[in-house]
């Protein structure tokens, strides 16, 4: 692990001071099972370096993340799910250590509920954004 907080409980469930039901462990990634599920089936995917936002992580330790979701997923046998990370507490974080979540969604009871208010696009005003984000990228 290239970095550890020493009072993060990811990194104590990492390093094994926390028992886990353990899906998937290499170099850079940890996956196990929620303990509080929203669905049959919902883990979690952490890289093991310790970060609490997703811009705090480099990008070689996110290389393998989705992939390992992915075969979670298949390995759970969800036909319907969600991939869902977090940053910040206004954005519904609760643990600061970056964290994805895969959560089946077998019915609409179960797994993830999501509302997405929408709003009008003013054309001019998404050109600028465009325009401001592609400048820093």
């Amino acid at each position: 692990m290239s970095s550890s907080s020493a009072a993060c409980i990811f990194c104590k469930i990492i390093k094994g001071d926390i028992p886990s039901f353990k899906l998937f462990e290499s170099d850079k990634v940890f996956a196990f099972l929620d303990i509080q599920p929203l669905s049959r089936g919902h883990a979690l995917v952490i890289p093991k370096y310790h970060g609490a936002k997703l811009t705090d992580i480099p990008d070689d330790d996110l290389l393998e993340v989705l992939p390992v979701a992915k075969k979670i997923a298949l390995a759970s046998g969800a036909t319907d799910f969600n991939i869902l990370q977090n940053n910040g507490r206004i954005a519904h974080q609760v643990v600061d250590h970056v964290h994805f979540h895969m959560i089946p969604k077998p019915n609409e009871k179960e797994g993830l509920g999501i509302q997405w208010p929408t709003k009008e696009t003013e054309m001019d005003k998404l050109k600028a954004l465009h325009e401001e984000i592609l400048s820093k990228m």
